[in-house]
This record gives C-alpha cells, sequence and structure tokens, in this order.
C-alpha cells in the first residue's frame, strides 16, 4: 500500500499542509527510508509495519499541564521541508534504540497527524502494536516560545506556541493520553 492509498485509508481526506521528507518546494516526493530491512510480525520476511495516528493533539492540556497550540509546528515542519531531514521513530524515547521512521508528519485540525514505519529493529513494538498493547504516540521537542496559562481547573499550566521537534516515539503511557496510534498496515 503506498503512502497516498494508506492515508485515504485513514482519514478519506488528503493531508492538508503536508510534509513527507524529504523533498523539495518545487516537487515534493515520497521519503525514502534509510536502510529498512523487512519485517513481519513473526520476525521473517515480509512488509515493513506502518501505522498511522497522533503525536499531539492541540488544545488539550497533557499530564504535565503543557496545551499545544495549533501551528505550534509549523515553522519547524517547514524547517524539516526544506532540509529533507528524516525524523527517527524511537522506543520510549530513547535515543538508543531507534526502531523506525517516520514517513509523513503534518498538522491537521486535531493535531500532529504520523504515518510511521517500523523497520527491522522494531520487531517487539510491532508485535505488541498488532496486539492493542503499545498504542500510545509522543514527541521529543525543545520549545522555542511559550507562556504560562490559566487551565481549566485554575491551576497554571504551559501553552506551547513555538515548539522544535526532533523526533518521534513509540511510548506505553503518552503524556497526553489520546496521543495514539489509530491505523495499522
Amino acid at each position: 500500500m503506498n503512502l497516498q492509498s494508506f492515508n485515504a485509508v485513514w482519514s478519506g481526506l488528503p493531508l492538508a499542509n503536508a510534509v513527507t521528507m524529504p523533498n523539495t518546494l518545487a516537487t515534493p516526493k515520497p521519503m525514502p527510508v534509510p536502510a529498512l530491512e523487512s519485517s513481519s510480525l513473526s520476525g521473517g520476511a515480509g512488509a515493513a509495519l506502518r501505522f498511522a495516528g497522533y503525536a499531539a493533539l492541540f488544545d488539550r492540556p497533557d499530564a504535565g499541564r503543557d496545551v499545544i497550540r495549533r501551528g505550534a509546528f509549523r515553522r519547524s515542519l517547514a524547517v524539516l521541508h526544506v532540509s529533507g531531514d528524516v525524523l527517527p521513530l524511537l522506543w520510549q524515547h530513547r535515543p538508543d534504540q531507534r526502531i523506525g521512521w517516520v514517513e509523513h508528519i503534518a498538522e491537521d485540525e486535531r493535531g500532529l497527524r504520523v504515518i510511521g514505519r517500523l523497520d527491522g529493529t522494531g520487531a517487539l513494538a510491532a508485535r505488541q502494536l498488532h496486539d492493542g498493547r503499545l498504542t500510545g504516540l509522543s514527541f521529543g521537542f525543545r520549545t522555542v516560545d511559550s507562556r504560562i496559562v490559566t487551565l481549566p481547573d485554575r491551576r497554571n499550566g504551559r501553552e506551547l506556541i513555538d515548539v522544535e521537534i526532533f523526533e518521534v516515539s513509540l511510548v506505553g503511557r503518552p503524556m497526553q493520553h489520546g496521543a495514539r496510534v489509530h491505523l495499522i498496515s
């Protein structure tokens, strides 16, 4: 299944303002995934496991009291678009455990939408995704611009206005409960 049909199955709508990495501004090209080994749920030969989901949801406080605003990723995604850099897919935010690559990433009205591919190093994650035991998504970032806000519970939180994203992770417990994998292929 190619990226376009995978996206169509997931949402029925094309991604607005999508970034398919790497590419040029004039001619977007599908992102090559570096040195993918084949992987299947049984660990044998076959296609690498792909998934789609949200690594962040807009306008909802997470467990750390951060609220991500629409447009917070815009600058960072534009930089990725121009540079052609590929975001790694990590296991539980561990930089020493890369399990795949992010093929597609974009902001939509709901949040930060991602399509990722697990490579041969992600066999355990693939099994857990397939069995429904692992569904959490998260992202590693550096805050560029934020401000303190009062949340609905009258406690202070942080509004993230501009962030620099540097990885996406499959996690057991996402900081934002609704940040989940929604489709596996």
